[in-house]
């Protein structure tokens, strides 16, 4: 709580460690595949990986899960929105790509996450697990994440209503007043 005139005061715990978190989202039914990849600063020397290498593996990993939960058997097309991050390139994906014909990486244009639906989920779920908190161990942040991710993976009309375009809505909303 700030005093007025005064400059509130927010504590920090000086930690650059990072989390990252892979998610597909079926717009159909609002099903979330998730992984969480830690990347702690410190261990860059020791690992002798890139940061880009690391989110290459990750998305290699998530892709993978991808084909698991959607088998070609069942769904003979799976097309996935993907950005131009570098990690979503490389020979891991395309061995992946090969070995699992169904799916399909469809790449947005450049500058353009307005475009892809996920981004709607990730504001969401920022605003719910990470934002304006204070962390006591980066353990701490991964559990809130796996919760609130467990939370939207069994509240699938949710998600699903979260991600609806707001300009879709209120069209729809005036529609169903006429």
């Amino acid at each position: 709580m700030g005093v007025k005139g005064h400059r509130p005061l927010v504590g920090t715990w000086d930690n650059k460690d990072q989390v990252y978190c892979c998610a597909a989202l079926n717009l159909v039914t609002g099903q979330l595949t998730t992984r969480l990849l830690e990347q702690p600063t410190r261990s860059k020397a020791k690992l002798g990986r890139s940061k880009q290498q690391r989110l290459q593996t990750a998305f290699v990993a998530h892709l993978q899960d991808i084909a698991r939960m959607y088998p070609a058997r069942v769904y003979p097309d799976v097309v996935i929105t993907i950005d131009n991050a570098p990690w979503h390139r490389g020979a891991g994906v395309e061995q992946v790509l090969a070995a699992h014909p169904h799916l399909h990486l469809y790449r947005l244009p450049s500058y353009s996450p307005q475009l892809n639906v996920i981004e709607r989920f990730w504001r969401v779920l920022r605003r719910r697990a990470p934002h304006n908190r204070l962390f006591a161990s980066m353990a701490a942040l991964r559990t809130t994440l796996r919760n609130n991710l467990s939370y939207f993976q069994t509240m699938k009309q949710k998600v699903l209503s979260l991600i609806e375009s707001p300009r879709k809505a209120k069209k729809e909303a005036k529609l169903a007043a006429a």
